[in-house]
């Protein structure tokens, strides 16, 4: 159509034809078409261009563009012009103009070659350019504003691939500007949902709208993290174009939540635990009482028949029944926290390696046992036989849970507990600690079997293997001690026991060498029994009226109090229960001896809470016979305690 072109006017050609077509339609179009000729002068402009310049076509006609744009031979459109008229090669470019009256506007040009020069079609793309230079600067304020927000922001190409991430998504997952291109949506979830996510994600391309998602994403240094937002489906054209989410990490307040429900779960089993211990200990002090008459009336049966009497066989196996039912008051109280300790400061190391020997006897050859002791072991204050008991309890535990052998593993070390740790574990102290542990290689424990697993009486084990109350012995030293333990165990990964004791300010003892001690005589001394339980106090009564002893009773304290005013000759030993109804033992003592400063006291209990022991620690000086006992051990605790009096 260029190549029908006549740059002459009408009147010049002598009058109209059909070749007057083109022009006709050229001058009426809406895109500016110019011809420029060799010497860069104006053939042919049609009012499209004359508009767009700012002129009329008549001040543009037979002119050089130099002539009516001046400097334009220094611009990129002029250079692109004179390539096209040098190569005769079509050319094509955007370019921005500033005219004479100082307005700009922007064009796209298309330079087509004809046989008089180059013809130049244009189109006024200004609108266009401000429309996406708007589009630019609102994309800007977009992503400024994005980035300047504490989510996690990014959009999802249909095709999964990543198209753009705020600031916070590159801080919280680690990646730089130059690997998000090379990112799919995949590449930053997490494992366990992976699968959820791509379902989500194929289920939210056909629909319009926003869902809530709470997923797990992993930084680009395999670093978990749980985020929780929306996810929103974009649209162009009327088809999906990708998804738009926007997430905050809630990885630190789902740990924190976390952190509450298993301080909330321990305080509810410390509670259950209290409650258990408050019950088994009130259970033990009345059973300890019983086993006591059933043990010291047995030994006086004893003592009354002759050898090879047909009775005396049933009364030994009575009282190794008694015996071990005391045993069993026994860890009871010490589940309860109500027994008695003699705590000394000892060094664990020096404990454990005390019973190892007995240790490898009692795990057998197809357990291996290896100990890891800590060098330079603080010291701790526990009662040593206590220590020994722990240690033996959880050796018992791995044994059972190794069948088939394996590897148990006592090791100690300096430990520091910090507030985390103390805020992650109720009961726990922050400060310098003692830890003793025990890993075994054994079957493990699942969820519900861990947390019944100090309870008394409770077991795995088949009827009639175990009692279920050593692992709550366990817990109950531990406690009592002032110390706190946890246990860490899957089904089929092993388990460990960890025992934290807080570190002992005092150095630890040297261990004392036992001294040889002769064996009692009997006296004649006046002893003020002081028991609430009739049965007890009867046999009590009649082992000390058997050894030579004077013996007066009282079935309480104002009683005993009564009898003490009453008695004109002396009182050697006041032999008082701990607690009493109405008076306690120690209210007692202590109004006795104003009366009577030569009278020695000895205590007797099941347990020692709010007794005459502190937390169930003895108090220094303080005598003190544990119940149950028998003939033989109340005769010569009193003896002793009588002699020493004496000398």
């Amino acid at each position: 159509m260029l190549d029908s072109v006549d740059p002459r006017t009408t009147s010049e050609r002598g009058g109209a034809s059909h070749d007057d077509l083109p022009r006709h339609v050229l001058d009426n179009l809406l895109e500016g078409c110019q011809v420029i000729g060799p010497d860069y002068r104006y053939l042919y402009v049609n009012d499209a261009v004359a508009r767009h310049g700012r002129t009329t076509r008549d001040r543009l006609l037979g002119r050089t563009m130099m002539e009516a744009y001046p400097g334009i031979e220094d611009t990129e459109m002029f250079a692109v012009l004179r390539r096209c008229m040098e190569e005769r090669s079509p050319e094509q470019m955007e370019n921005e103009f500033t005219f004479p009256d100082g307005s700009k506007g922007w064009f796209e040009l298309r330079f087509d070659p004809v046989p008089d020069g180059v013809a130049i079609l244009s189109m006024d793309i200004s609108a266009r350019k401000r429309a996406e230079g708007a589009r630019r600067e609102s994309d800007a304020r977009y992503r400024d504003l994005m980035d300047n927000i504490a989510d996690l922001a990014h959009s999802v190409a249909p095709d999964g691939a990543l198209l753009h991430v705020n600031r916070a998504w590159r801080e919280t997952l680690g990646y730089t500007d130059e690997e998000i291109p090379d990112l799919s949506f995949l590449d930053i979830l997490h494992p366990r949902s992976r699968d959820h996510c791509q379902e989500l994600f194929r289920e939210m391309l056909g629909q319009e709208g926003s869902r809530t998602v709470e997923v797990w994403l992993i930084s680009k240094e395999g670093r978990p993290v749980q985020v929780e937002g929306t996810a929103t489906c974009r649209f162009e054209g009327g088809q999906p174009a990708g998804l738009y989410c926007v997430l905050q990490d809630v990885t630190e307040k789902k740990q924190a939540e976390q952190r509450q429900r298993n301080l909330e779960e321990q305080l509810r089993q410390a509670q259950k635990m209290e409650a258990i211990g408050r019950l088994a200990g009130g259970v033990a002090h009345d059973f300890n009482n019983m086993v006591g008459v059933i043990t010291m009336t047995c030994h006086l049966a004893l003592e009354s028949l002759p050898e090879g009497h047909t009775v005396r066989d049933d009364l030994e196996e009575i009282n190794q029944a008694a015996s071990r039912a005391a045993d069993l008051t026994r860890q009871l109280l010490a589940f309860s926290r109500r027994q008695l300790l003699a705590p000394r400061i000892i060094n664990l190391n020096e404990a454990v390696t005390g019973i190892e020997k007995m240790l490898r006897r009692l795990l057998g050859e197809d357990i291996e046992l290896r100990t890891e002791l800590a060098p330079g072991l603080s010291a701790v204050k526990v009662d040593p036989s206590q220590v020994e008991q722990i240690v033996m309890n959880l050796a018992v535990n791995a044994r059972d849970a190794m069948p088939d052998g394996g590897s148990l593993t006592i090791e100690t070390a300096n430990v520091e507990l910090d507030e985390d740790y103390a805020a992650a574990h109720a009961g726990a102290q922050v400060g310098a600690h003692v830890m003793l542990a025990a890993s075994d290689t054994g079957s493990g424990m699942d969820r519900e079997t861990r947390a019944r697993l100090f309870e008394p009486f409770f077991t795995t084990k088949e009827q009639g293997k175990g009692t279920g109350l050593g692992l709550s012995t366990v817990y109950g030293i531990v406690k009592q001690s002032g110390g706190n333990i946890w246990v860490y165990s899957e089904p089929d990964e092993g388990t460990v026991f960890k025992i934290y004791l807080p570190v002992a300010q005092e150095e630890a003892e040297r261990p004392r060498k036992p001294t040889s001690r002769e064996v009692p005589s009997l006296g004649g001394e006046t002893i003020l029994i002081a028991e609430d339980n009739d049965a007890l106090r009867r046999v009590m009564a009649r082992t000390l009226s058997r050894g030579g002893y004077r013996v007066l009773e009282a079935g309480d304290g104002e009683t005993a109090l009564r009898l003490s005013l009453e008695h004109t000759g002396a009182i050697d030993l006041l032999l008082t229960d701990v607690v009493m109804p109405r008076m306690s033992g120690r209210e007692l003592a202590e109004r006795i001896c104003e009366q009577r400063p030569e009278t020695m006291v000895l205590f007797t209990s099941g347990y020692t809470e709010n007794g005459i022991a502190h937390h169930g620690v003895l108090d220094p000086g303080v005598a003190f016979l544990q119940k149950p006992f028998t003939t033989d051990g109340l005769l010569t605790r009193v003896r002793d305690l009588l002699k020493g009096s004496s000398s």
